[in-house]
């Protein structure tokens, strides 16, 4: 079965900008949620509110399209109702960060049974560009129109300290890493957080002198650090570069899970 059969065609062709990263990202999540051999019935998707919140409406199965910032725990009372059921969330960075911070670090502390894909494209892409908690020192925004002076969050290293069993970053770029990354989530037991950093240009690019997409894609590709390389710098004592950003997986571990099934209640 082709992943495109996880697909509305109904809802076809979508709202993204063009050049938009979204696209790759459901793509690369419906590959591996494929590749599961889950059936339409049993699977779930949630988002909350924002661009990368949208994606549900063009899945064919079951999907919550729910309040700003509130997917994890719409996610939550889904997966504890019924954990028979296979429940992915799709979030932004603004949407998981920011107003949904909170949830976000106690379902990582809880470690509830679910895959968390996050499209950071390090800015409010759907409500005019504002700064959001990830955005980069530096870069420009809506509300940071001389250069955010903010350190932005790491959300691979929130996940991580706040007990998430999985946790990956990749990129836009990395196609067949990222959903590597995502089918490893789907089949690890517990909180499963994969972070795909994704070009928006209309919000991001054109204020911060991407001229064209494919110069954003670039940046990403070229500021990515292998979290290995990253390693083996800190064990030299190298200093490392601060406009870089890790990618790989970052963390796997088997802390207990809420969420699961049984296993004598398996069929």
């Amino acid at each position: 079965m082709s992943f495109n059969e996880w697909l509305r065609q109904d809802k076809l062709p979508h709202i993204y900008c063009a050049g938009c990263g979204n696209g790759t990202i459901i793509n690369c999540t419906l590959a591996a949620v494929d590749s599961m051999g889950w059936k339409k019935e049993d699977t779930v998707f949630v988002s909350g509110i924002g661009c990368s919140s949208r994606a549900p409406g063009y899945i064919v199965t079951d999907s919550l399209h729910t309040t700003h910032g509130r997917a994890l725990a719409f996610a939550t009372g889904v997966k504890m109702a019924n954990p028979k059921l296979h429940v992915v969330v799709f979030t932004g960075d603004g949407d998981l960060a920011a107003i949904g911070g909170n949830h976000f670090i106690h379902a990582c502390r809880r470690n509830i049974d679910l895959t968390v894909v996050c499209m950071n494209n390090q800015i409010y892409g759907m409500t005019g560009g504002q700064g959001s908690p990830t955005t980069p020192r530096g870069y420009l925004s809506t509300t940071t129109p001389y250069g955010s002076t903010e350190t932005a969050f790491d959300l691979g290293e929130l996940a991580i300290a706040a007990g998430a069993n999985y946790v990956a970053r990749w990129t836009s770029y990395h196609v067949k890493e990222l959903e590597r990354a995502v089918k490893i989530g789907l089949e690890t037991p517990g909180f499963s957080f994969i972070e795909a950093l994704v070009q928006c240009p209309t919000n991001f690019g054109r204020r911060n002198k991407f001229r064209q997409v494919a110069d954003q894609i670039e940046y990403l590709r070229a500021h990515s650090l292998l979290k290995a390389k990253r390693d083996r710098m800190i064990e030299k004592g190298e200093i490392i570069p601060e406009d870089v950003f890790v990618v790989g997986e970052l963390i796997r571990r088997n802390r207990p899970a809420m969420g699961i099934v049984p296993a004598e209640a398996k069929p």
